[in-house]
């Protein structure tokens, strides 16, 4: 029968269409921090209470000193094997997508063309006024908080908790699950949704679902493989 990481590479092989579901795991062993519970505190504020619509309302700088401090930190993160191995599938498939619910941009560092970004992107920023929105990779940011050229205050193009997730993104999500025949969850907690329904939305289609973890999820269960370990070990194995 061989082995977990034998049956999902045969299973990649076979497929179509594979789709590949990211959380914040596989960026944790690029060496990003997870800025959740203890280890998110920055001045003594939760990174939770900062990340919303009421903080930037509130106090615009403030959050913006914090992003500009994410997003320094994020600028000497690079891609490691697991965002590459990612790469290569694509390379050797016609269809190919990747879901991810990190901003960090780091599918696309690599080389990934065509990343569905369910939460936005860190490195992207909008303006309240007219609405425009572009990249900006400058660290440190110019001016705090910054402005566009219309005068509009501008604000990072993620999205904060109590918001909804973008249209575009979230209705394209959903049109690859229901098309996929391979999907591939790495590093993902299993319990933020929407993502978390897209395992077992896939597999009610008769897809084909594996999950690479170091530890078990509540989405686990629903799996048809599972290989404990890190994405960055077991994912090369897999391409």
């Amino acid at each position: 029968m061989g082995t977990s990481t034998e049956r999902v590479r045969e299973r990649l092989h076979r497929a179509e269409r594979p789709v590949v579901l990211t959380g914040a795991g596989i960026s944790a062993e690029s060496g990003v921090p997870t800025f959740r519970g203890n280890d998110g505190l920055w001045r003594n504020h939760r990174a939770e209470e900062l990340a919303t619509p009421e903080a930037f309302r509130r106090d615009p700088k403030l959050v913006w000193e914090f992003y500009d401090w994410r997003r320094r930190l994020l600028s000497e993160v690079r891609p490691n094997r697991a965002h590459y191995a990612l790469v290569r599938i694509e390379e050797e498939k016609r269809h190919f997508s990747i879901i991810t619910q990190n901003v960090d941009g780091l599918h696309s560092l690599a080389g990934s063309r065509d990343v569905v970004e369910l939460h936005g992107n860190i490195w992207r920023i909008r303006c309240t006024g007219c609405g425009r929105e572009e990249e900006d990779r400058n660290v440190p940011l110019k001016e705090i908080p910054p402005r566009c050229g219309c005068g509009g205050l501008l604000r990072p193009g993620v999205v904060w908790f109590g918001e909804m997730l973008p249209a575009g993104a979230i209705n394209r999500a959903y049109e690859l699950v229901e098309a996929t025949d391979f999907m591939l969850v790495i590093g993902t907690s299993g319990v933020v949704q929407p993502a978390a329904s897209f395992a077992t939305m896939a597999k009610q289609r008769s897809a084909f679902v594996a999950e690479i973890n170091p530890e078990r999820t509540p989405i686990s269960p629903f799996m048809d493989e599972v290989i404990n370990g890190k994405a960055g070990d077991m994912l090369p194995q897999i391409v």
